[in-house]
């Protein structure tokens, strides 16, 4: 009995500590400090969290390729860099004249990591906010910067899910590596939405759009 409990609670550890350390890491961002001591104290808080509230158990791939991590990591720094460009020149020339949009998002993968690491990057990216999860139906509601057409919209919907795709590559699923790839060769892109709905909900990214901004 005691041999089993050992080994559940060791399991129960292996299983929070890729969450432990992800709330770290954005602990860290969001100060914009790394710190050691300010990472020590987002550990504690982490700690805390997870003690505190019950949290789904994080399932993981089994892969990580440490090389697409790192090309990511320099394509996200390239990103928010642009993105903030964008959003002062958006400031500047339009100011209150600027047309804004909550758009759905659907998304490949219905792991929790994954919506959650794309949640967080949007939310670091200048511009762009998440705003509500579906979990269900793994579908993000994304508050974004000048869409002022269904083409914008277009284009930020599918700039999200390409960033999907970029930590697909990283840390997903062998299924969902295989599926991106068939994309690539022509294959049309299958969200967890149209999977639930037999992928007859090919226009559910479209069904709850809004323009959240008005001319003033």
């Amino acid at each position: 009995m005691s041999q089993s409990t050992s080994h559940r609670r060791k399991l129960n550890v292996l299983q929070k500590l890729p969450l432990l350390i992800w709330l770290v890491v954005v602990w860290g961002a969001l100060w914009q400090d790394f710190s050691a001591g300010n990472l020590l104290f987002g550990a504690l808080i982490a700690l805390g969290v997870t003690h505190a509230f019950y949290l789904p158990p994080i399932e993981l791939s089994g892969r990580f390729n440490v090389l697409r991590a790192v090309l990511f990591m320099l394509w996200f720094m390239k990103q928010v860099t642009i993105a903030s460009f964008h959003v002062l020149h958006w400031s500047v020339v339009k100011g209150p004249r600027i047309r804004n949009a909550v758009i759905a998002v659907p998304l490949r993968s219905p792991s929790d990591l994954l919506m959650t690491a794309v949640g967080h990057v949007l939310s670091l990216i200048p511009g762009s906010l998440v705003v509500e999860v579906d979990r269900g139906t793994a579908t993000l509601y994304v508050h974004a910067m000048n869409a002022p057409t269904p083409e914008s919209v277009v284009q930020v919907r599918e700039g999200i899910q390409g960033i999907e795709a970029r930590l697909i590559k990283v840390m997903g699923t062998k299924a969902e590596l295989a599926a991106l790839k068939s994309e690539q060769v022509g294959s049309p892109m299958v969200t967890h939405a149209q999977t639930l709905h037999g992928h007859s909900g090919a226009s559910y990214g479209t069904a709850k759009e809004t323009n959240a901004g008005e001319d003033q």
